[in-house]
């Protein structure tokens, strides 16, 4: 739906994963000020929006495309060695938005089978549990998530500035997703998700066999 005046610009991602048996199911979008710019199905991810040049795009694709691979690789030697015959889903859901008096609100938070796992509280860089009641996994999925900086501090950044950013030039420009823009700002949030998705991946498969 088109943004009114009063409303925030917002960029917003959701990644969906599906794992079942060792196989991965990949779905997801990316959306700009309402408009949708990216868009992950199986295997293959699209630019909606001409946000990238069509070479550092390709380049970029590439570099999805290749971790998925990866990502794929990894779920099946999770599964050889703590098989699971039920389904897990895993959603992320990412992203910030900037109101017209200038405050800004960032926001990353984590579903494990349609129940509330995890969310990052950007002030503090910090992973708190969702999970109600004391679950072993999700004391571990946030003890691991803590250890690293590419899931704290460099995830603080990323929301806080680099998306921020983003939402503060389109406001410049009064709002409109302009074509002309060539940042890799967008794209590069949903590498740090992807990257986020991995770790969560691999945590959460514990559920099949002890942490």
């Amino acid at each position: 739906c088109p943004t009114s005046p009063a409303a925030p610009l917002a960029f917003t991602m959701l990644q969906l994963t599906r794992v079942y048996m060792g196989n991965s199911m990949f779905r997801g979008n990316a959306s700009l000020n309402g408009q949708l710019s990216h868009v992950l199905e199986g295997n293959n991810v699209t630019q909606v929006l001409p946000l990238e040049s069509p070479d550092a795009w390709a380049q970029r694709r590439e570099v999805v495309i290749d971790y998925l691979k990866t990502f794929r690789q990894l779920v099946q030697i999770f599964n050889k060695e703590r098989p699971t015959k039920f389904t897990q889903h895993l959603r992320c859901h990412l992203g910030c938005r900037l109101y017209p008096n200038g405050t800004t609100q960032s926001f990353y938070e984590v579903t494990l089978n349609r129940t509330a796992f995890l969310s990052f509280h950007v002030p503090n860089a910090t992973w708190e549990r969702r999970w109600p009641g004391d679950l072993p996994v999700a004391i571990f999925a946030q003890e691991q998530l803590m250890k690293y900086p590419i899931t704290t501090q460099d995830l603080q950044y990323f929301l806080n500035t680099t998306c921020v950013s983003l939402l503060q030039t389109q406001s410049a420009r009064t709002g409109k997703v302009s074509g002309r823009s060539r940042t890799p700002l967008v794209l590069g949030l949903v590498l740090g998700s992807l990257v986020l998705l991995g770790m969560a991946l691999g945590i959460f498969l514990c559920t099949g066999g002890s942490c």
